[in-house]
């Protein structure tokens, strides 16, 4: 359909193209959903206390997650880029760099997570009596930061290159050994009954204690698979080529990294302050929150997954200064988007109270969580919007202002008005998601008008 008088037509050409990057990403996006909700229901079985202390640290797993995953986004811009304009080379010195930055970023990131382990659940404000237990769990998951840092920035390597489908195969092998280790680590021996035959089935019996090194090891696993996937790549694989620091690499990289670093660093750590207000709130809104959260984030694969294909179409049309081309990827993937989110929203509205109830027996937490579910199930269409908005500004290597807004609206909407809502009015979980849909909507705003009219667009020029 394509109307030449209107400023929107849609390129139905492009749809082929936007979905084969998509789709591996989705699905990986929904195997790593599948492998959390298991991972929070078989913990929901050992209780509202180890479901609390195994969400208690979610949002400081954010953190250190989001800031690594920034870093690859640099990389990510520099290779599609790079790939636009047919300068493969270069894509392969900057997965060289890559390689370089995972060394020192996974050690260092090592040393911190480790000797602060023990401090984390006091600063979110854990009940006294499970701190313990989450600082074991918390320091058991952190282990592996080396492997997991490369698994981050190498499959966003790879995905830059138009390759989602390795990264994509990783991600299934590792949330399957993640499934199977939970299943033989978390429960004590018992035996199942198997057409009518009782069959003792082994279990270390170790509780979430043993969900973390299930998640360790299938981590350490995926950190060693996709190494190897990147270091074979017949196109950008670092193997013989130099690891010392090149500055016309390194530098355009960080210059788009380090902005969405600060920019994830710092909503993370909104993300912390928001989770431990709602943990002063009690277990019952603790645990509630955590599994809300599980819950929502199956319903944001599609936004996921055209994020990425939009980061790299992106890039690529800017590489190669075909500004026609990004607008006609622009307006396919927002239609997508918008369809498929209007789809999910729907079916998160009607189906919360059975979602929640997968995850909990306690009828106060599904009663919760499904409030909740359902109010933010209303802006599912809008959020999708901002979601690949982002991505197509990573695309083009614009960070710097998209960091300001979110920080504007993180701190400036979900932080102070949950602060106030808590504090002054004595208001409970669901005024802190109301506060946080706000922040969700005035970053969809200041998104799309900075997409449509910055003066980032004269790179297409």
């Amino acid at each position: 359909m394509r109307n030449r008088s209107a400023h929107f037509y849609l390129n139905t050409s492009l749809i082929p193209v936007v979905f084969s990057l998509a789709w591996p990403t989705m699905l990986q996006e929904l195997m790593d959903t599948a492998v959390q909700y298991i991972d929070t229901a078989m913990v929901g079985a050992l209780g509202t206390r180890a479901t609390a202390a195994v969400g208690s640290t979610t949002t400081v797993n954010w953190l250190v997650g989001s800031s690594v995953s920034a870093l690859g986004i640099g990389f990510l811009s520099y290779i599609a880029k790079a790939y636009g304009a047919k300068e493969k080379e270069r894509a392969a010195r900057a997965s060289a760099q890559a390689v370089l930055l995972v060394l020192l970023v996974g050690s260092v990131l090592t040393a911190v997570t480790l000797s602060l382990s023990r401090y984390v659940p006091g600063w979110m404000k854990v009940s006294p009596e499970i701190r313990p237990l989450a600082a074991s769990y918390f320091f058991i998951l952190y282990l592996p930061m080396l492997p997991r840092t490369a698994q981050i920035i190498f499959g966003t390597i790879l995905r830059a290159t138009g390759d989602t489908k390795t990264p994509m195969r990783v991600g299934i092998g590792v949330n399957c050994t993640n499934i199977i280790l939970n299943f033989l680590l978390i429960y004590p021996v018992r035996s199942v009954p198997v057409l009518g035959i009782t069959l003792p089935l082994y279990g270390a019996g170790l509780g979430i204690r043993g969900a973390a090194i299930a998640s360790a090891a299938s981590i350490t696993l995926g950190g060693i698979l996709i190494t190897r996937a990147l270091w074979h790549h017949k196109e950008v694989s670092p193997r013989g080529r130099s690891l010392m620091p090149d500055r016309a690499i390194l530098i355009p990289c960080l210059r788009v990294a380090i902005p969405n670093m600060l920019q994830r660093f710092c909503t993370s750590l909104g993300y912390v302050v928001f989770a431990s207000m709602i943990n002063s709130l009690g277990q019952v809104s603790t645990a509630a929150h955590t599994i809300a959260n599980t819950v929502e984030s199956a319903f944001y694969i599609p936004g996921y997954g055209m994020m990425s294909a939009a980061a790299t179409l992106t890039g690529n049309a800017i590489g190669a200064k075909d500004s026609r081309r990004m607008n006609e990827m622009a307006a396919v993937i927002l239609v997508i988007e918008v369809s498929l989110m209007l789809v999910t929203g729907t079916l998160l509205f009607l189906f919360a109270p059975f979602m929640a109830g997968l995850f909990s027996p306690d009828s106060a937490v599904i009663a919760l969580s499904s409030t909740v579910l359902r109010m933010v199930a209303l802006s599912e269409p809008f959020y999708g919007i901002s979601i690949v908005t982002e991505g197509m500004l990573q695309g083009a290597g614009q960070t710097r202002m998209p960091f300001l807004f979110n920080i504007l609206c993180m701190w400036g909407i979900r932080i102070a008005g949950t602060w106030c809502c808590i504090r002054f009015f004595g208001f409970g979980l669901v005024s802190a998601w109301a506060c946080m849909i706000a922040d969700n909507m005035l970053l969809l705003v200041l998104f799309r008008l900075y997409f449509r009219f910055g003066r980032w667009r004269t790179e297409l020029e």
